[in-house]
C-alpha cells in the first residue's frame, strides 16, 4: 500500500469514530483495544517508577470511589483502575484506557470525599472523552507527514529507559478546551452520584494556593496545563448558581475521608532518600551523592535522576544486579555501545570501575561516562550522558558528581524520619497560629494553612474542627 493510500485509509477510519461523550465524530486512529494496551504499559511504568502507597485500605477506598463514578460513565466497560502513588507533589493523571493515579501529595491537600470525587471525575472525563486518543492519533498522522506535534518531548524520547519516556503519556497537555470539558464531566459525574459539587471550588483554591508556595518540581503539577484556577472557580460558580437545593443534603464525606488519610506520609520519605540542596542522602542504604547545582532532580522508586537546565544531559543512579565487575562487563558489552578507556579505581575509599562510552540510538548518538561503585554488598551505577557532541561539555560535571559518592556518616541524616499527617479534633475555636502553638507541626505555617484550607495563621477554626497536623513519625 503506498503512502497516499495509508493516509486516506487513516483519515477514513478517523471519520468513522464517534466520541462516546459528545456523539460527535472524533479523530481516533487508536482502537479501544490499543488504547487499553497502551494504558496498561504506561500504568506499569508509573507504578515501577513512583511506587504505590503501601496502604491496602486506602487503595481499596480510592478504587471503590472511582468505580462508583466510572461505572455510571459513558465507558463503564473499560478496566478502570484507581491507585495512589507514593509521590509528594500534588498531582493526578490518567493513562489511556482507564488507569488513573493520584499522588499522596494531592490527597493531603483535600478535606473530604466530595473534593476527591470531583478530581476523580475530571480524570475519568479525560478517558471517557478519549482526549489521549486524540493526542496519540495526531501523533500518528504526524508520522505520516500530515499532522502536527508529537506525544513525546524529543529530549525525553531520546533518553528513554528510566528518564520517563513512556510516562509522558501521563502528562499530556490536552489543551484548555479539553480541560474545561473534563471539569464539566467531573462536575456532572460527582453530582449524579449525590456529591456536593460546591466542594470543587475548594480544590481549585487549594491548587492556586499550592502554586504560590511551590517551586519547580520534576513531576508536572496538576494545574500546569489546566485553565487558571480563578477561571475554573468562576465557571463552577456559574453552574452552582443554577443548582437547586437537595433534600437530603448532598454528600460531603469529611469524616470518612479524613479517617482514610490519617497517618499518611507527608512530603518526601527520607528513609527512601532525600535531597539537601543538591546533595542526595539515603539513610537506609547509608550513602550520599552530589548532583550539579541548578539541575532538576527527582528521587524515583528505581532511580535518582537529574536533568541539566538546558535539558540536554542526564545523570541517573541505580542499584544494579551482580558484582562490580559483572555489572561493568554487562554495561560495556551492550550491542551498539563503544567503550572508551575503562579502569578500576577508588571513590572515597570504595572500589569502583569507571569509563567513557558512546552509543548509537535510533534518534541520535549518545556520549557519556559511567561509574560503578560497591558499597555494603550492593553495586551502584552512576550514569551521565548527553548527545555525543555535548559530552565534552559535561564530562567534568559528570565525573564530579560520580566522584562525590561516599558513605553517609552524619548521624542526623541517618536518623531522619518521615513526616506524617494526623487529624486533631479541636476542643475549642482557635486560630491556626494558636493551634500550631498547642499542637506543633514540623512544617511552615503557610503549608499548614494550605492543607487545612485556610489562608493564613490568623484564620480561626471552629470547635470540633478536624485539623491536620504534620509531625515526624512517632511524635
Amino acid at each position: 500500500m503506498n503512502r497516499l493510500a495509508i493516509i486516506l485509509l487513516a483519515l477514513s477510519l478517523a471519520a468513522c469514530a464517534v466520541n462516546p461523550v459528545t456523539g460527535d465524530r472524533q479523530l481516533a486512529l487508536v482502537s479501544e483495544a490499543q488504547e487499553i494496551q497502551i494504558g496498561r504499559e504506561v500504568a506499569g511504568s508509573a507504578e515501577q517508577q513512583f511506587g504505590l502507597v503501601k496502604d491496602d485500605e486506602l487503595q481499596a477506598y480510592i478504587q471503590r470511589l472511582g468505580d462508583q463514578l466510572a461505572m455510571a460513565s459513558e465507558r463503564p466497560d473499560l478496566p478502570w483502575t484507581f491507585r495512589v502513588v507514593d509521590e509528594p507533589t500534588p498531582n493526578a493523571f490518567a493513562a489511556p484506557g482507564g488507569f488513573i493515579y493520584f499522588t499522596r501529595g494531592l490527597l493531603v491537600m483535600m478535606r473530604n470525599e466530595a473534593e476527591l470525587v470531583s478530581v476523580l471525575g475530571h480524570e475519568i472525563g479525560h478517558v471517557t472523552a478519549r482526549h489521549s486518543v486524540t493526542m496519540m492519533s495526531r501523533a500518528q498522522l504526524a508520522q505520516l507527514g500530515i499532522g502536527i506535534g508529537s506525544i513525546l518531548s524529543p529530549t525525553v524520547a531520546q533518553f528513554g529507559d528510566l528518564a520517563a519516556g513512556g510516562l509522558q503519556l501521563l502528562f499530556l497537555k490536552y489543551g484548555r478546551d479539553a480541560e474545561r470539558q473534563a471539569d464539566d464531566l467531573g462536575y456532572r459525574y460527582a453530582l449524579e452520584q449525590g456529591y456536593d459539587v460546591r466542594e470543587m471550588v475548594n480544590v481549585f483554591a487549594a491548587l492556586q494556593q499550592s502554586a504560590e508556595l511551590a517551586g519547580q518540581t520534576p513531576v508536572p503539577n496538576w494545574q500546569a496545563s489546566h485553565p487558571y484556577p480563578a477561571e475554573r472557580i468562576q465557571r463552577i460558580n456559574q453552574q452552582l448558581a443554577s443548582l437547586p437545593p437537595a433534600s437530603p443534603p448532598r454528600r460531603i464525606g469529611e469524616d470518612e475521608y479524613l479517617q482514610r488519610i490519617d497517618g499518611l506520609d507527608y512530603g518526601e520519605n527520607p528513609r527512601e532518600g532525600f535531597f539537601d540542596d543538591n546533595r542526595f542522602l539515603h539513610p537506609d542504604l547509608a550513602f550520599r551523592l552530589d548532583f550539579p547545582p541548578g539541575w532538576r532532580t527527582q528521587n524515583l522508586s528505581r532511580a535518582v535522576i537529574a536533568g541539566s537546565p538546558q535539558e540536554d544531559a542526564i545523570i541517573q543512579m541505580t542499584v544494579v544486579p551482580g558484582s562490580l565487575k559483572e555489572a561493568a562487563n554487562k554495561f560495556f558489552s551492550q550491542q551498539g555501545l563503544t567503550a572508551g578507556r575503562v579502569e578500576s579505581q577508588q571513590v572515597n575509599g570504595l572500589p569502583a570501575i569507571a569509563g567513557n562510552f558512546e552509543m548509537q540510538t535510533e534518534q541520535t548518538k549518545l556520549g557519556g561516562t559511567v561509574t560503578f561503585v560497591e558499597l555494603a554488598g550492593r553495586t551502584y551505577m552512576i550514569l551521565g550522558y548527553a548527545p555525543a557532541q555535548q559530552r565534552a561539555k559535561y564530562d567534568k560535571t559528570f565525573r564530579a558528581s560520580m566522584n562525590s559518592f561516599a558513605r553517609l556518616t552524619n548521624a542526623a541524616a541517618l536518623n531522619k524520619q518521615p513526616l506524617q499527617l494526623s487529624i486533631v479534633r479541636l476542643p475549642r475555636a482557635m486560630s491556626l497560629e494558636a493551634f500550631n502553638s498547642a499542637y506543633p507541626s514540623d512544617i511552615p505555617l503557610a503549608e499548614l494553612a494550605l492543607i487545612n484550607h485556610l489562608r493564613g495563621p490568623e484564620d480561626v477554626m471552629p470547635a470540633n474542627f478536624r485539623a491536620k497536623r504534620v509531625t515526624e513519625a512517632g511524635n
